[in-house]
C-alpha cells in the first residue's frame, strides 16, 4: 500500500511553516494517541504515521530531500540522500524526541511539562511557592473572631527591576543553548536524553544585565506584615487561605499562596470540645449535701448563676444551653457543661471534726452511693468464698 503524503497526513499545505507544522503534529498525536483511542484498532498504526510525517517535516535537511523527491528521499535508492528507514518502517529520524513533545501535551499539565507553544514562557514566569504560617490564639479570640497582625518573612518581587531580573527592568532574552525550551536533548546510542539546560538553568531566557539588587533573580528577601482576620469559631486545625500572599514568582511568575494554620491555646477554665465547652467547678461540701446556687463564667466575659440540687455528686453534669462557642460558618452555638466537683474540708478544726464524726455516726442512709457500693463488695467475696 502506497504511503500518504507526509503534509496530507499532518493536514497542512506544502508551504507550511516550522510553527503551523508543530501545531498540526501535536493536534494529530492528541487525537489518535493509542490511550485516547483503545476501542479504534487503527489509532496506533496512525498514531505512529503521524509521528513519521512530523519526524521528517521538523528536519530542514529532510523536509527538503522530500519536498524534492518524495518518499523516494528515504528508501535507499538516492545516493547521498538522507539515512533509509530504521525497522518498523520509521524514517532516520528521532522518533522518541517526536514523542517526547506530545507526550508533554497529554501529560505536561499533571507534571509539570511545558506543553503547547508558550511552554517557555510558563517555565520563566513559574508561579511562587506557596507559604505555611502557625497561628497561635486564644480561646476568647476564637469565640469572638478577630483581627490579628503577622510578619512573614518571604521572596517578594524585586522593586528595582519589577521582577525581570535585568536591569531597568528590561525583558530577558531567549537562551541560545536551547531556544526557550528550557531543555537540551542528546543522542546516546538509540536513545535520545532529555536535560535541563546547562545555561538558563530551565528558564528559557537569561539575563544578559542582571539586576544589582536581586543579581538577576528577579526576587529579594523581605518581611512583610500582614491582617489576617480570624474568623469565630475557629480551632486547632482550622486553615485559612490568602491568595497571592506567598513567594514572588520567578522573573514576574504569579505570586503563591500562604496558609495560615490556627492553634487555639489551652484556657485556665474551659475545655473545648467541637462547639461544647467544659467547665468543673467545685462546690462545698455543705452546698453539695443541702443544695444551694454557683456562679460560674461563660466564655462571652459573663456570668450565669447554677442550681446546685441538694445531695449533688461529684461528677454530675449540668448544661448550659448555646453558652459553648460558635460554629466556624455560621448555624448556632454549642453548649457550655458544668461539671460539680465537691470539695472535701482541708485544715478541720477539732470542733469540726466532733461535728463530721457525729454526722458520720448517723447511720448509711446519708450515703446511698456508698452502702450500694460497699454492699457489692460484700457479695463478690461471698462469692469468691463459696
Amino acid at each position: 500500500m502506497a504511503k500518504r503524503d507526509y503534509y496530507e497526513v499532518l493536514g497542512v499545505s506544502r508551504g507550511a511553516s516550522a510553527d503551523e507544522l508543530k501545531k498540526a503534529y501535536r493536534a494529530k498525536a492528541k487525537e489518535l494517541h493509542p490511550d485516547r483511542n483503545k476501542d479504534n484498532p487503527d489509532a496506533e498504526n496512525q498514531f505512529k504515521e503521524v509521528n513519521e510525517a512530523y519526524d521528517v517535516l521538523k528536519d530542514a535537511d529532510k523536509k527538503a530531500a522530500y519536498d524534492r523527491f518524495g518518499h523516494a528521499a528515504f528508501d535507499g535508492g538516492m545516493g547521498g540522500g538522507p539515512r533509509g528507514p530504521r525497522p518498523g518502517g520509521h524514517p532516520g529520524g528521532d522518533f522518541s524526541s517526536a514523542f517526547s513533545d506530545v507526550f508533554e501535551d497529554l501529560f505536561g499539565d499533571f507534571m509539570g511539562g511545558r506543553g503547547g507553544a508558550g511552554g517557555g514562557a510558563r517555565q520563566r514566569a513559574s508561579r511562587g511557592s506557596d507559604l505555611r504560617y502557625n497561628l497561635r490564639v486564644t480561646l476568647e479570640e476564637a469565640y469572638q473572631g478577630s483581627q490579628k497582625s503577622i510578619r512573614v518573612p518571604t521572596m517578594a518581587a524585586c522593586e528595582e527591576c519589577h521582577g525581570t531580573g535585568a536591569e531597568g527592568g528590561a525583558e530577558p532574552v531567549t537562551c541560545p543553548t536551547c531556544s526557550g525550551m528550557g531543555k537540551v536533548r542528546a543522542q546516546q546510542g538509540f536513545f535520545t536524553v532529555e536535560r535541563t539546560c546547562p545555561t538558563c538553568g530551565g528558564l528559557g531566557q537569561i539575563v544578559k544585565n542582571p539586576c544589582k539588587a536581586c543579581k538577576g533573580a528577579g526576587r529579594v528577601e523581605k518581611e512583610r506584615t500582614l491582617s489576617v482576620n480570624i474568623p469565630a469559631g475557629v480551632e486547632t486545625g482550622t486553615r485559612i487561605r490568602l491568595s497571592g500572599e506567598g513567594e514572588a514568582g520567578l522573573r514576574g511568575g504569579p505570586a503563591g499562596d500562604l496558609y495560615i494554620f490556627i492553634e487555639v491555646r489551652e484556657h485556665a477554665i474551659f475545655q473545648r470540645d467541637g462547639m461544647d465547652l467544659y467547665c468543673r467547678v467545685p462546690v462545698s461540701f455543705t452546698t453539695a449535701a443541702l443544695g444551694g446556687e454557683v456562679e460560674v463564667p461563660t466564655i462571652d466575659g459573663g456570668r450565669s448563676r447554677v442550681k446546685v440540687p441538694a445531695g449533688a455528686q461529684s461528677g454530675k453534669q449540668m448544661r448550659l444551653r448555646s453558652k459553648g462557642m460558635p460554629a466556624l460558618r455560621g448555624g448556632g452555638s454549642g453548649d457550655m457543661l458544668i461539671e460539680l466537683s465537691v470539695e472535701t474540708p482541708v485544715n478541720l478544726s477539732a470542733r469540726q471534726k466532733e461535728l463530721l464524726r457525729e454526722f458520720e455516726s448517723l447511720g448509711e442512709d446519708n450515703h446511698p452511693e456508698g452502702s450500694s457500693f460497699f454492699s457489692k463488695v460484700k457479695n463478690f467475696w461471698d462469692g469468691m468464698k463459696g
